[in-house]
């Protein structure tokens, strides 16, 4: 029955709901999840999964931009260790999105922060396709191949803080990257 006393159509409710966690009475803002396991760096670490957080600086401090440059290669090759769940379009290929001049396959951690990305896009409803992907061959591999400047973006717009893995140098391939003088065998200095 529809609010209000009417009869109406009900909505039929997606698989990926059932991935959300509904936060506990305990449960606090920067508290780590009950059974998680601290890293050394203070983060949450689940067995498997890609953190979802990034050490991300508040803007105009100077310790915590220094402590996110000395973090950020752990987060990689965390990441570069560990598949995650790139969502597919009609097509089957890697769902992207460009913003800023840079187009970026989304990535997930896990089926929670991937149902999070689809409610917030309002299509919690429906079935999402995946693919489980290695993190270093989606940026060794994906990347480069689609011809554009490519990077990745993981768990945006999740409950937690996304990570970007932008295309530079030390992240992508350097025939990939957009910080570097020679793409695809081009010398970009001569232009």
């Amino acid at each position: 029955m529809a609010e209000g006393g009417g009869e109406g159509l009900e909505m039929p409710r997606s698989r990926l709901y059932d991935y959300l966690e509904e936060p506990g009475p305990d449960d606090r803002v920067g508290q780590a999840p009950q059974g998680s396991v601290e890293s050394p760096s203070g983060g949450s670490l689940m067995e498997g999964e890609v953190p979802s957080t990034a050490a991300a600086p508040s803007p105009g401090s100077a310790d915590n931009i220094v402590r996110a440059r000395r973090e950020f290669p752990a987060l990689l090759g965390e990441f570069r260790r560990t598949p995650v769940l790139v969502p597919l379009d009609e097509d089957e290929a890697p769902l992207v999105g460009d913003y800023g001049g840079i187009r970026w396959i989304y990535a997930f951690s896990d089926e929670s922060a991937l149902a999070g990305f689809a409610i917030a896009r309002g299509e919690g409803s429906r079935e999402w396709e995946f693919r489980r992907v290695l993190g270093a061959r989606l940026l060794d591999a994906g990347v480069p191949a689609t011809g554009v400047p490519t990077g990745v973006a993981l768990d945006v717009g999740s409950d937690g803080d996304g990570v970007l893995f932008p295309p530079v140098t030390g992240i992508v391939p350097d025939a990939a990257a957009v910080d570097t003088e020679y793409v695809d065998g081009e010398d970009r200095s001569e232009r």
